[in-house]
This record gives C-alpha cells, structure tokens and sequence, in this order.
C-alpha cells in the first residue's frame, strides 16, 4: 500500500516562509515526477510545481522567484520550500507523485492528504 504523508503546513504572516515535505512509502519500484498541487476554498485544484527524477522543476507563474521545489530520491521525499507568502497562497497543498508499484505493471498517480496553508495579511 502506497502512501504519500505531507507535513509542515500551518499559519504564516504574509512575507514569511514554510517548508512543506512528502514522504512516499511502500512497496515502491520506482518515481517518476513528483509535485505539489493547492487548492483553495471555491477554486479548483491547480498545479504549484513539479519535478522529474532527474531534477527538471516547473513552477506556476504565480509561485515563480517565491517558491522552491526539491526532492530526496533516496528517500522518496518531495520539498516545497515557500518564501514571501502571500495571503492569496492560501489553501489546502497537495502532494502529488507518479510511480510504479512493485509487482505492478503500469505507472499510477498517487495523492497525499492535504495540508493546509494559511497566509494572514
């Protein structure tokens, strides 16, 4: 059983900085892109940003020169590091991986949980 357990979230002034993590465990054979997904109350789910296993990152222009994307291969973990909140960066983050299972044969996206973000003005 694949899981993916955000951590990190909470309530920032707006101009602070959080530090997101999601850890993948299980039966893991391989991950491919990872990423980092929000939605706030209202809105759909939109794309923060992604990156592959060999590093490439893509950023929403909303979030570019402000936040960060990592990861730790070795152990299946994906950062976010966010700068300069805004009150607007508001929502619940999303943690997003595209992998394959031991003993499976196809590729699948997984989810984590959720955990929210709230930036004060």
């Amino acid at each position: 059983q694949v899981q993916l357990v955000e951590s990190g979230g909470g309530l920032v002034q707006a101009g602070g900085s959080l530090r997101l993590s999601c850890a993948a465990s299980g039966s893991i054979l391989g991950i491919n892109a990872m990423g980092w997904y929000r939605q706030a109350p209202g809105n759909q789910r939109e794309l923060v940003a992604t990156i592959t296993s060999s590093g490439s990152t893509n950023y929403a222009d909303s979030v570019k020169g402000r936040f960060t994307i990592s990861r730790d291969n070795a152990k299946n973990t994906v950062y976010l590091q966010m700068n300069m909140l805004k009150p607007e960066d508001t929502a619940v983050y999303y943690c997003n991986a595209h992998l394959i299972e031991v003993g499976s044969i196809g590729w699948y996206e997984y989810w984590g949980q959720g955990t929210q973000v709230t930036v004060s003005s």
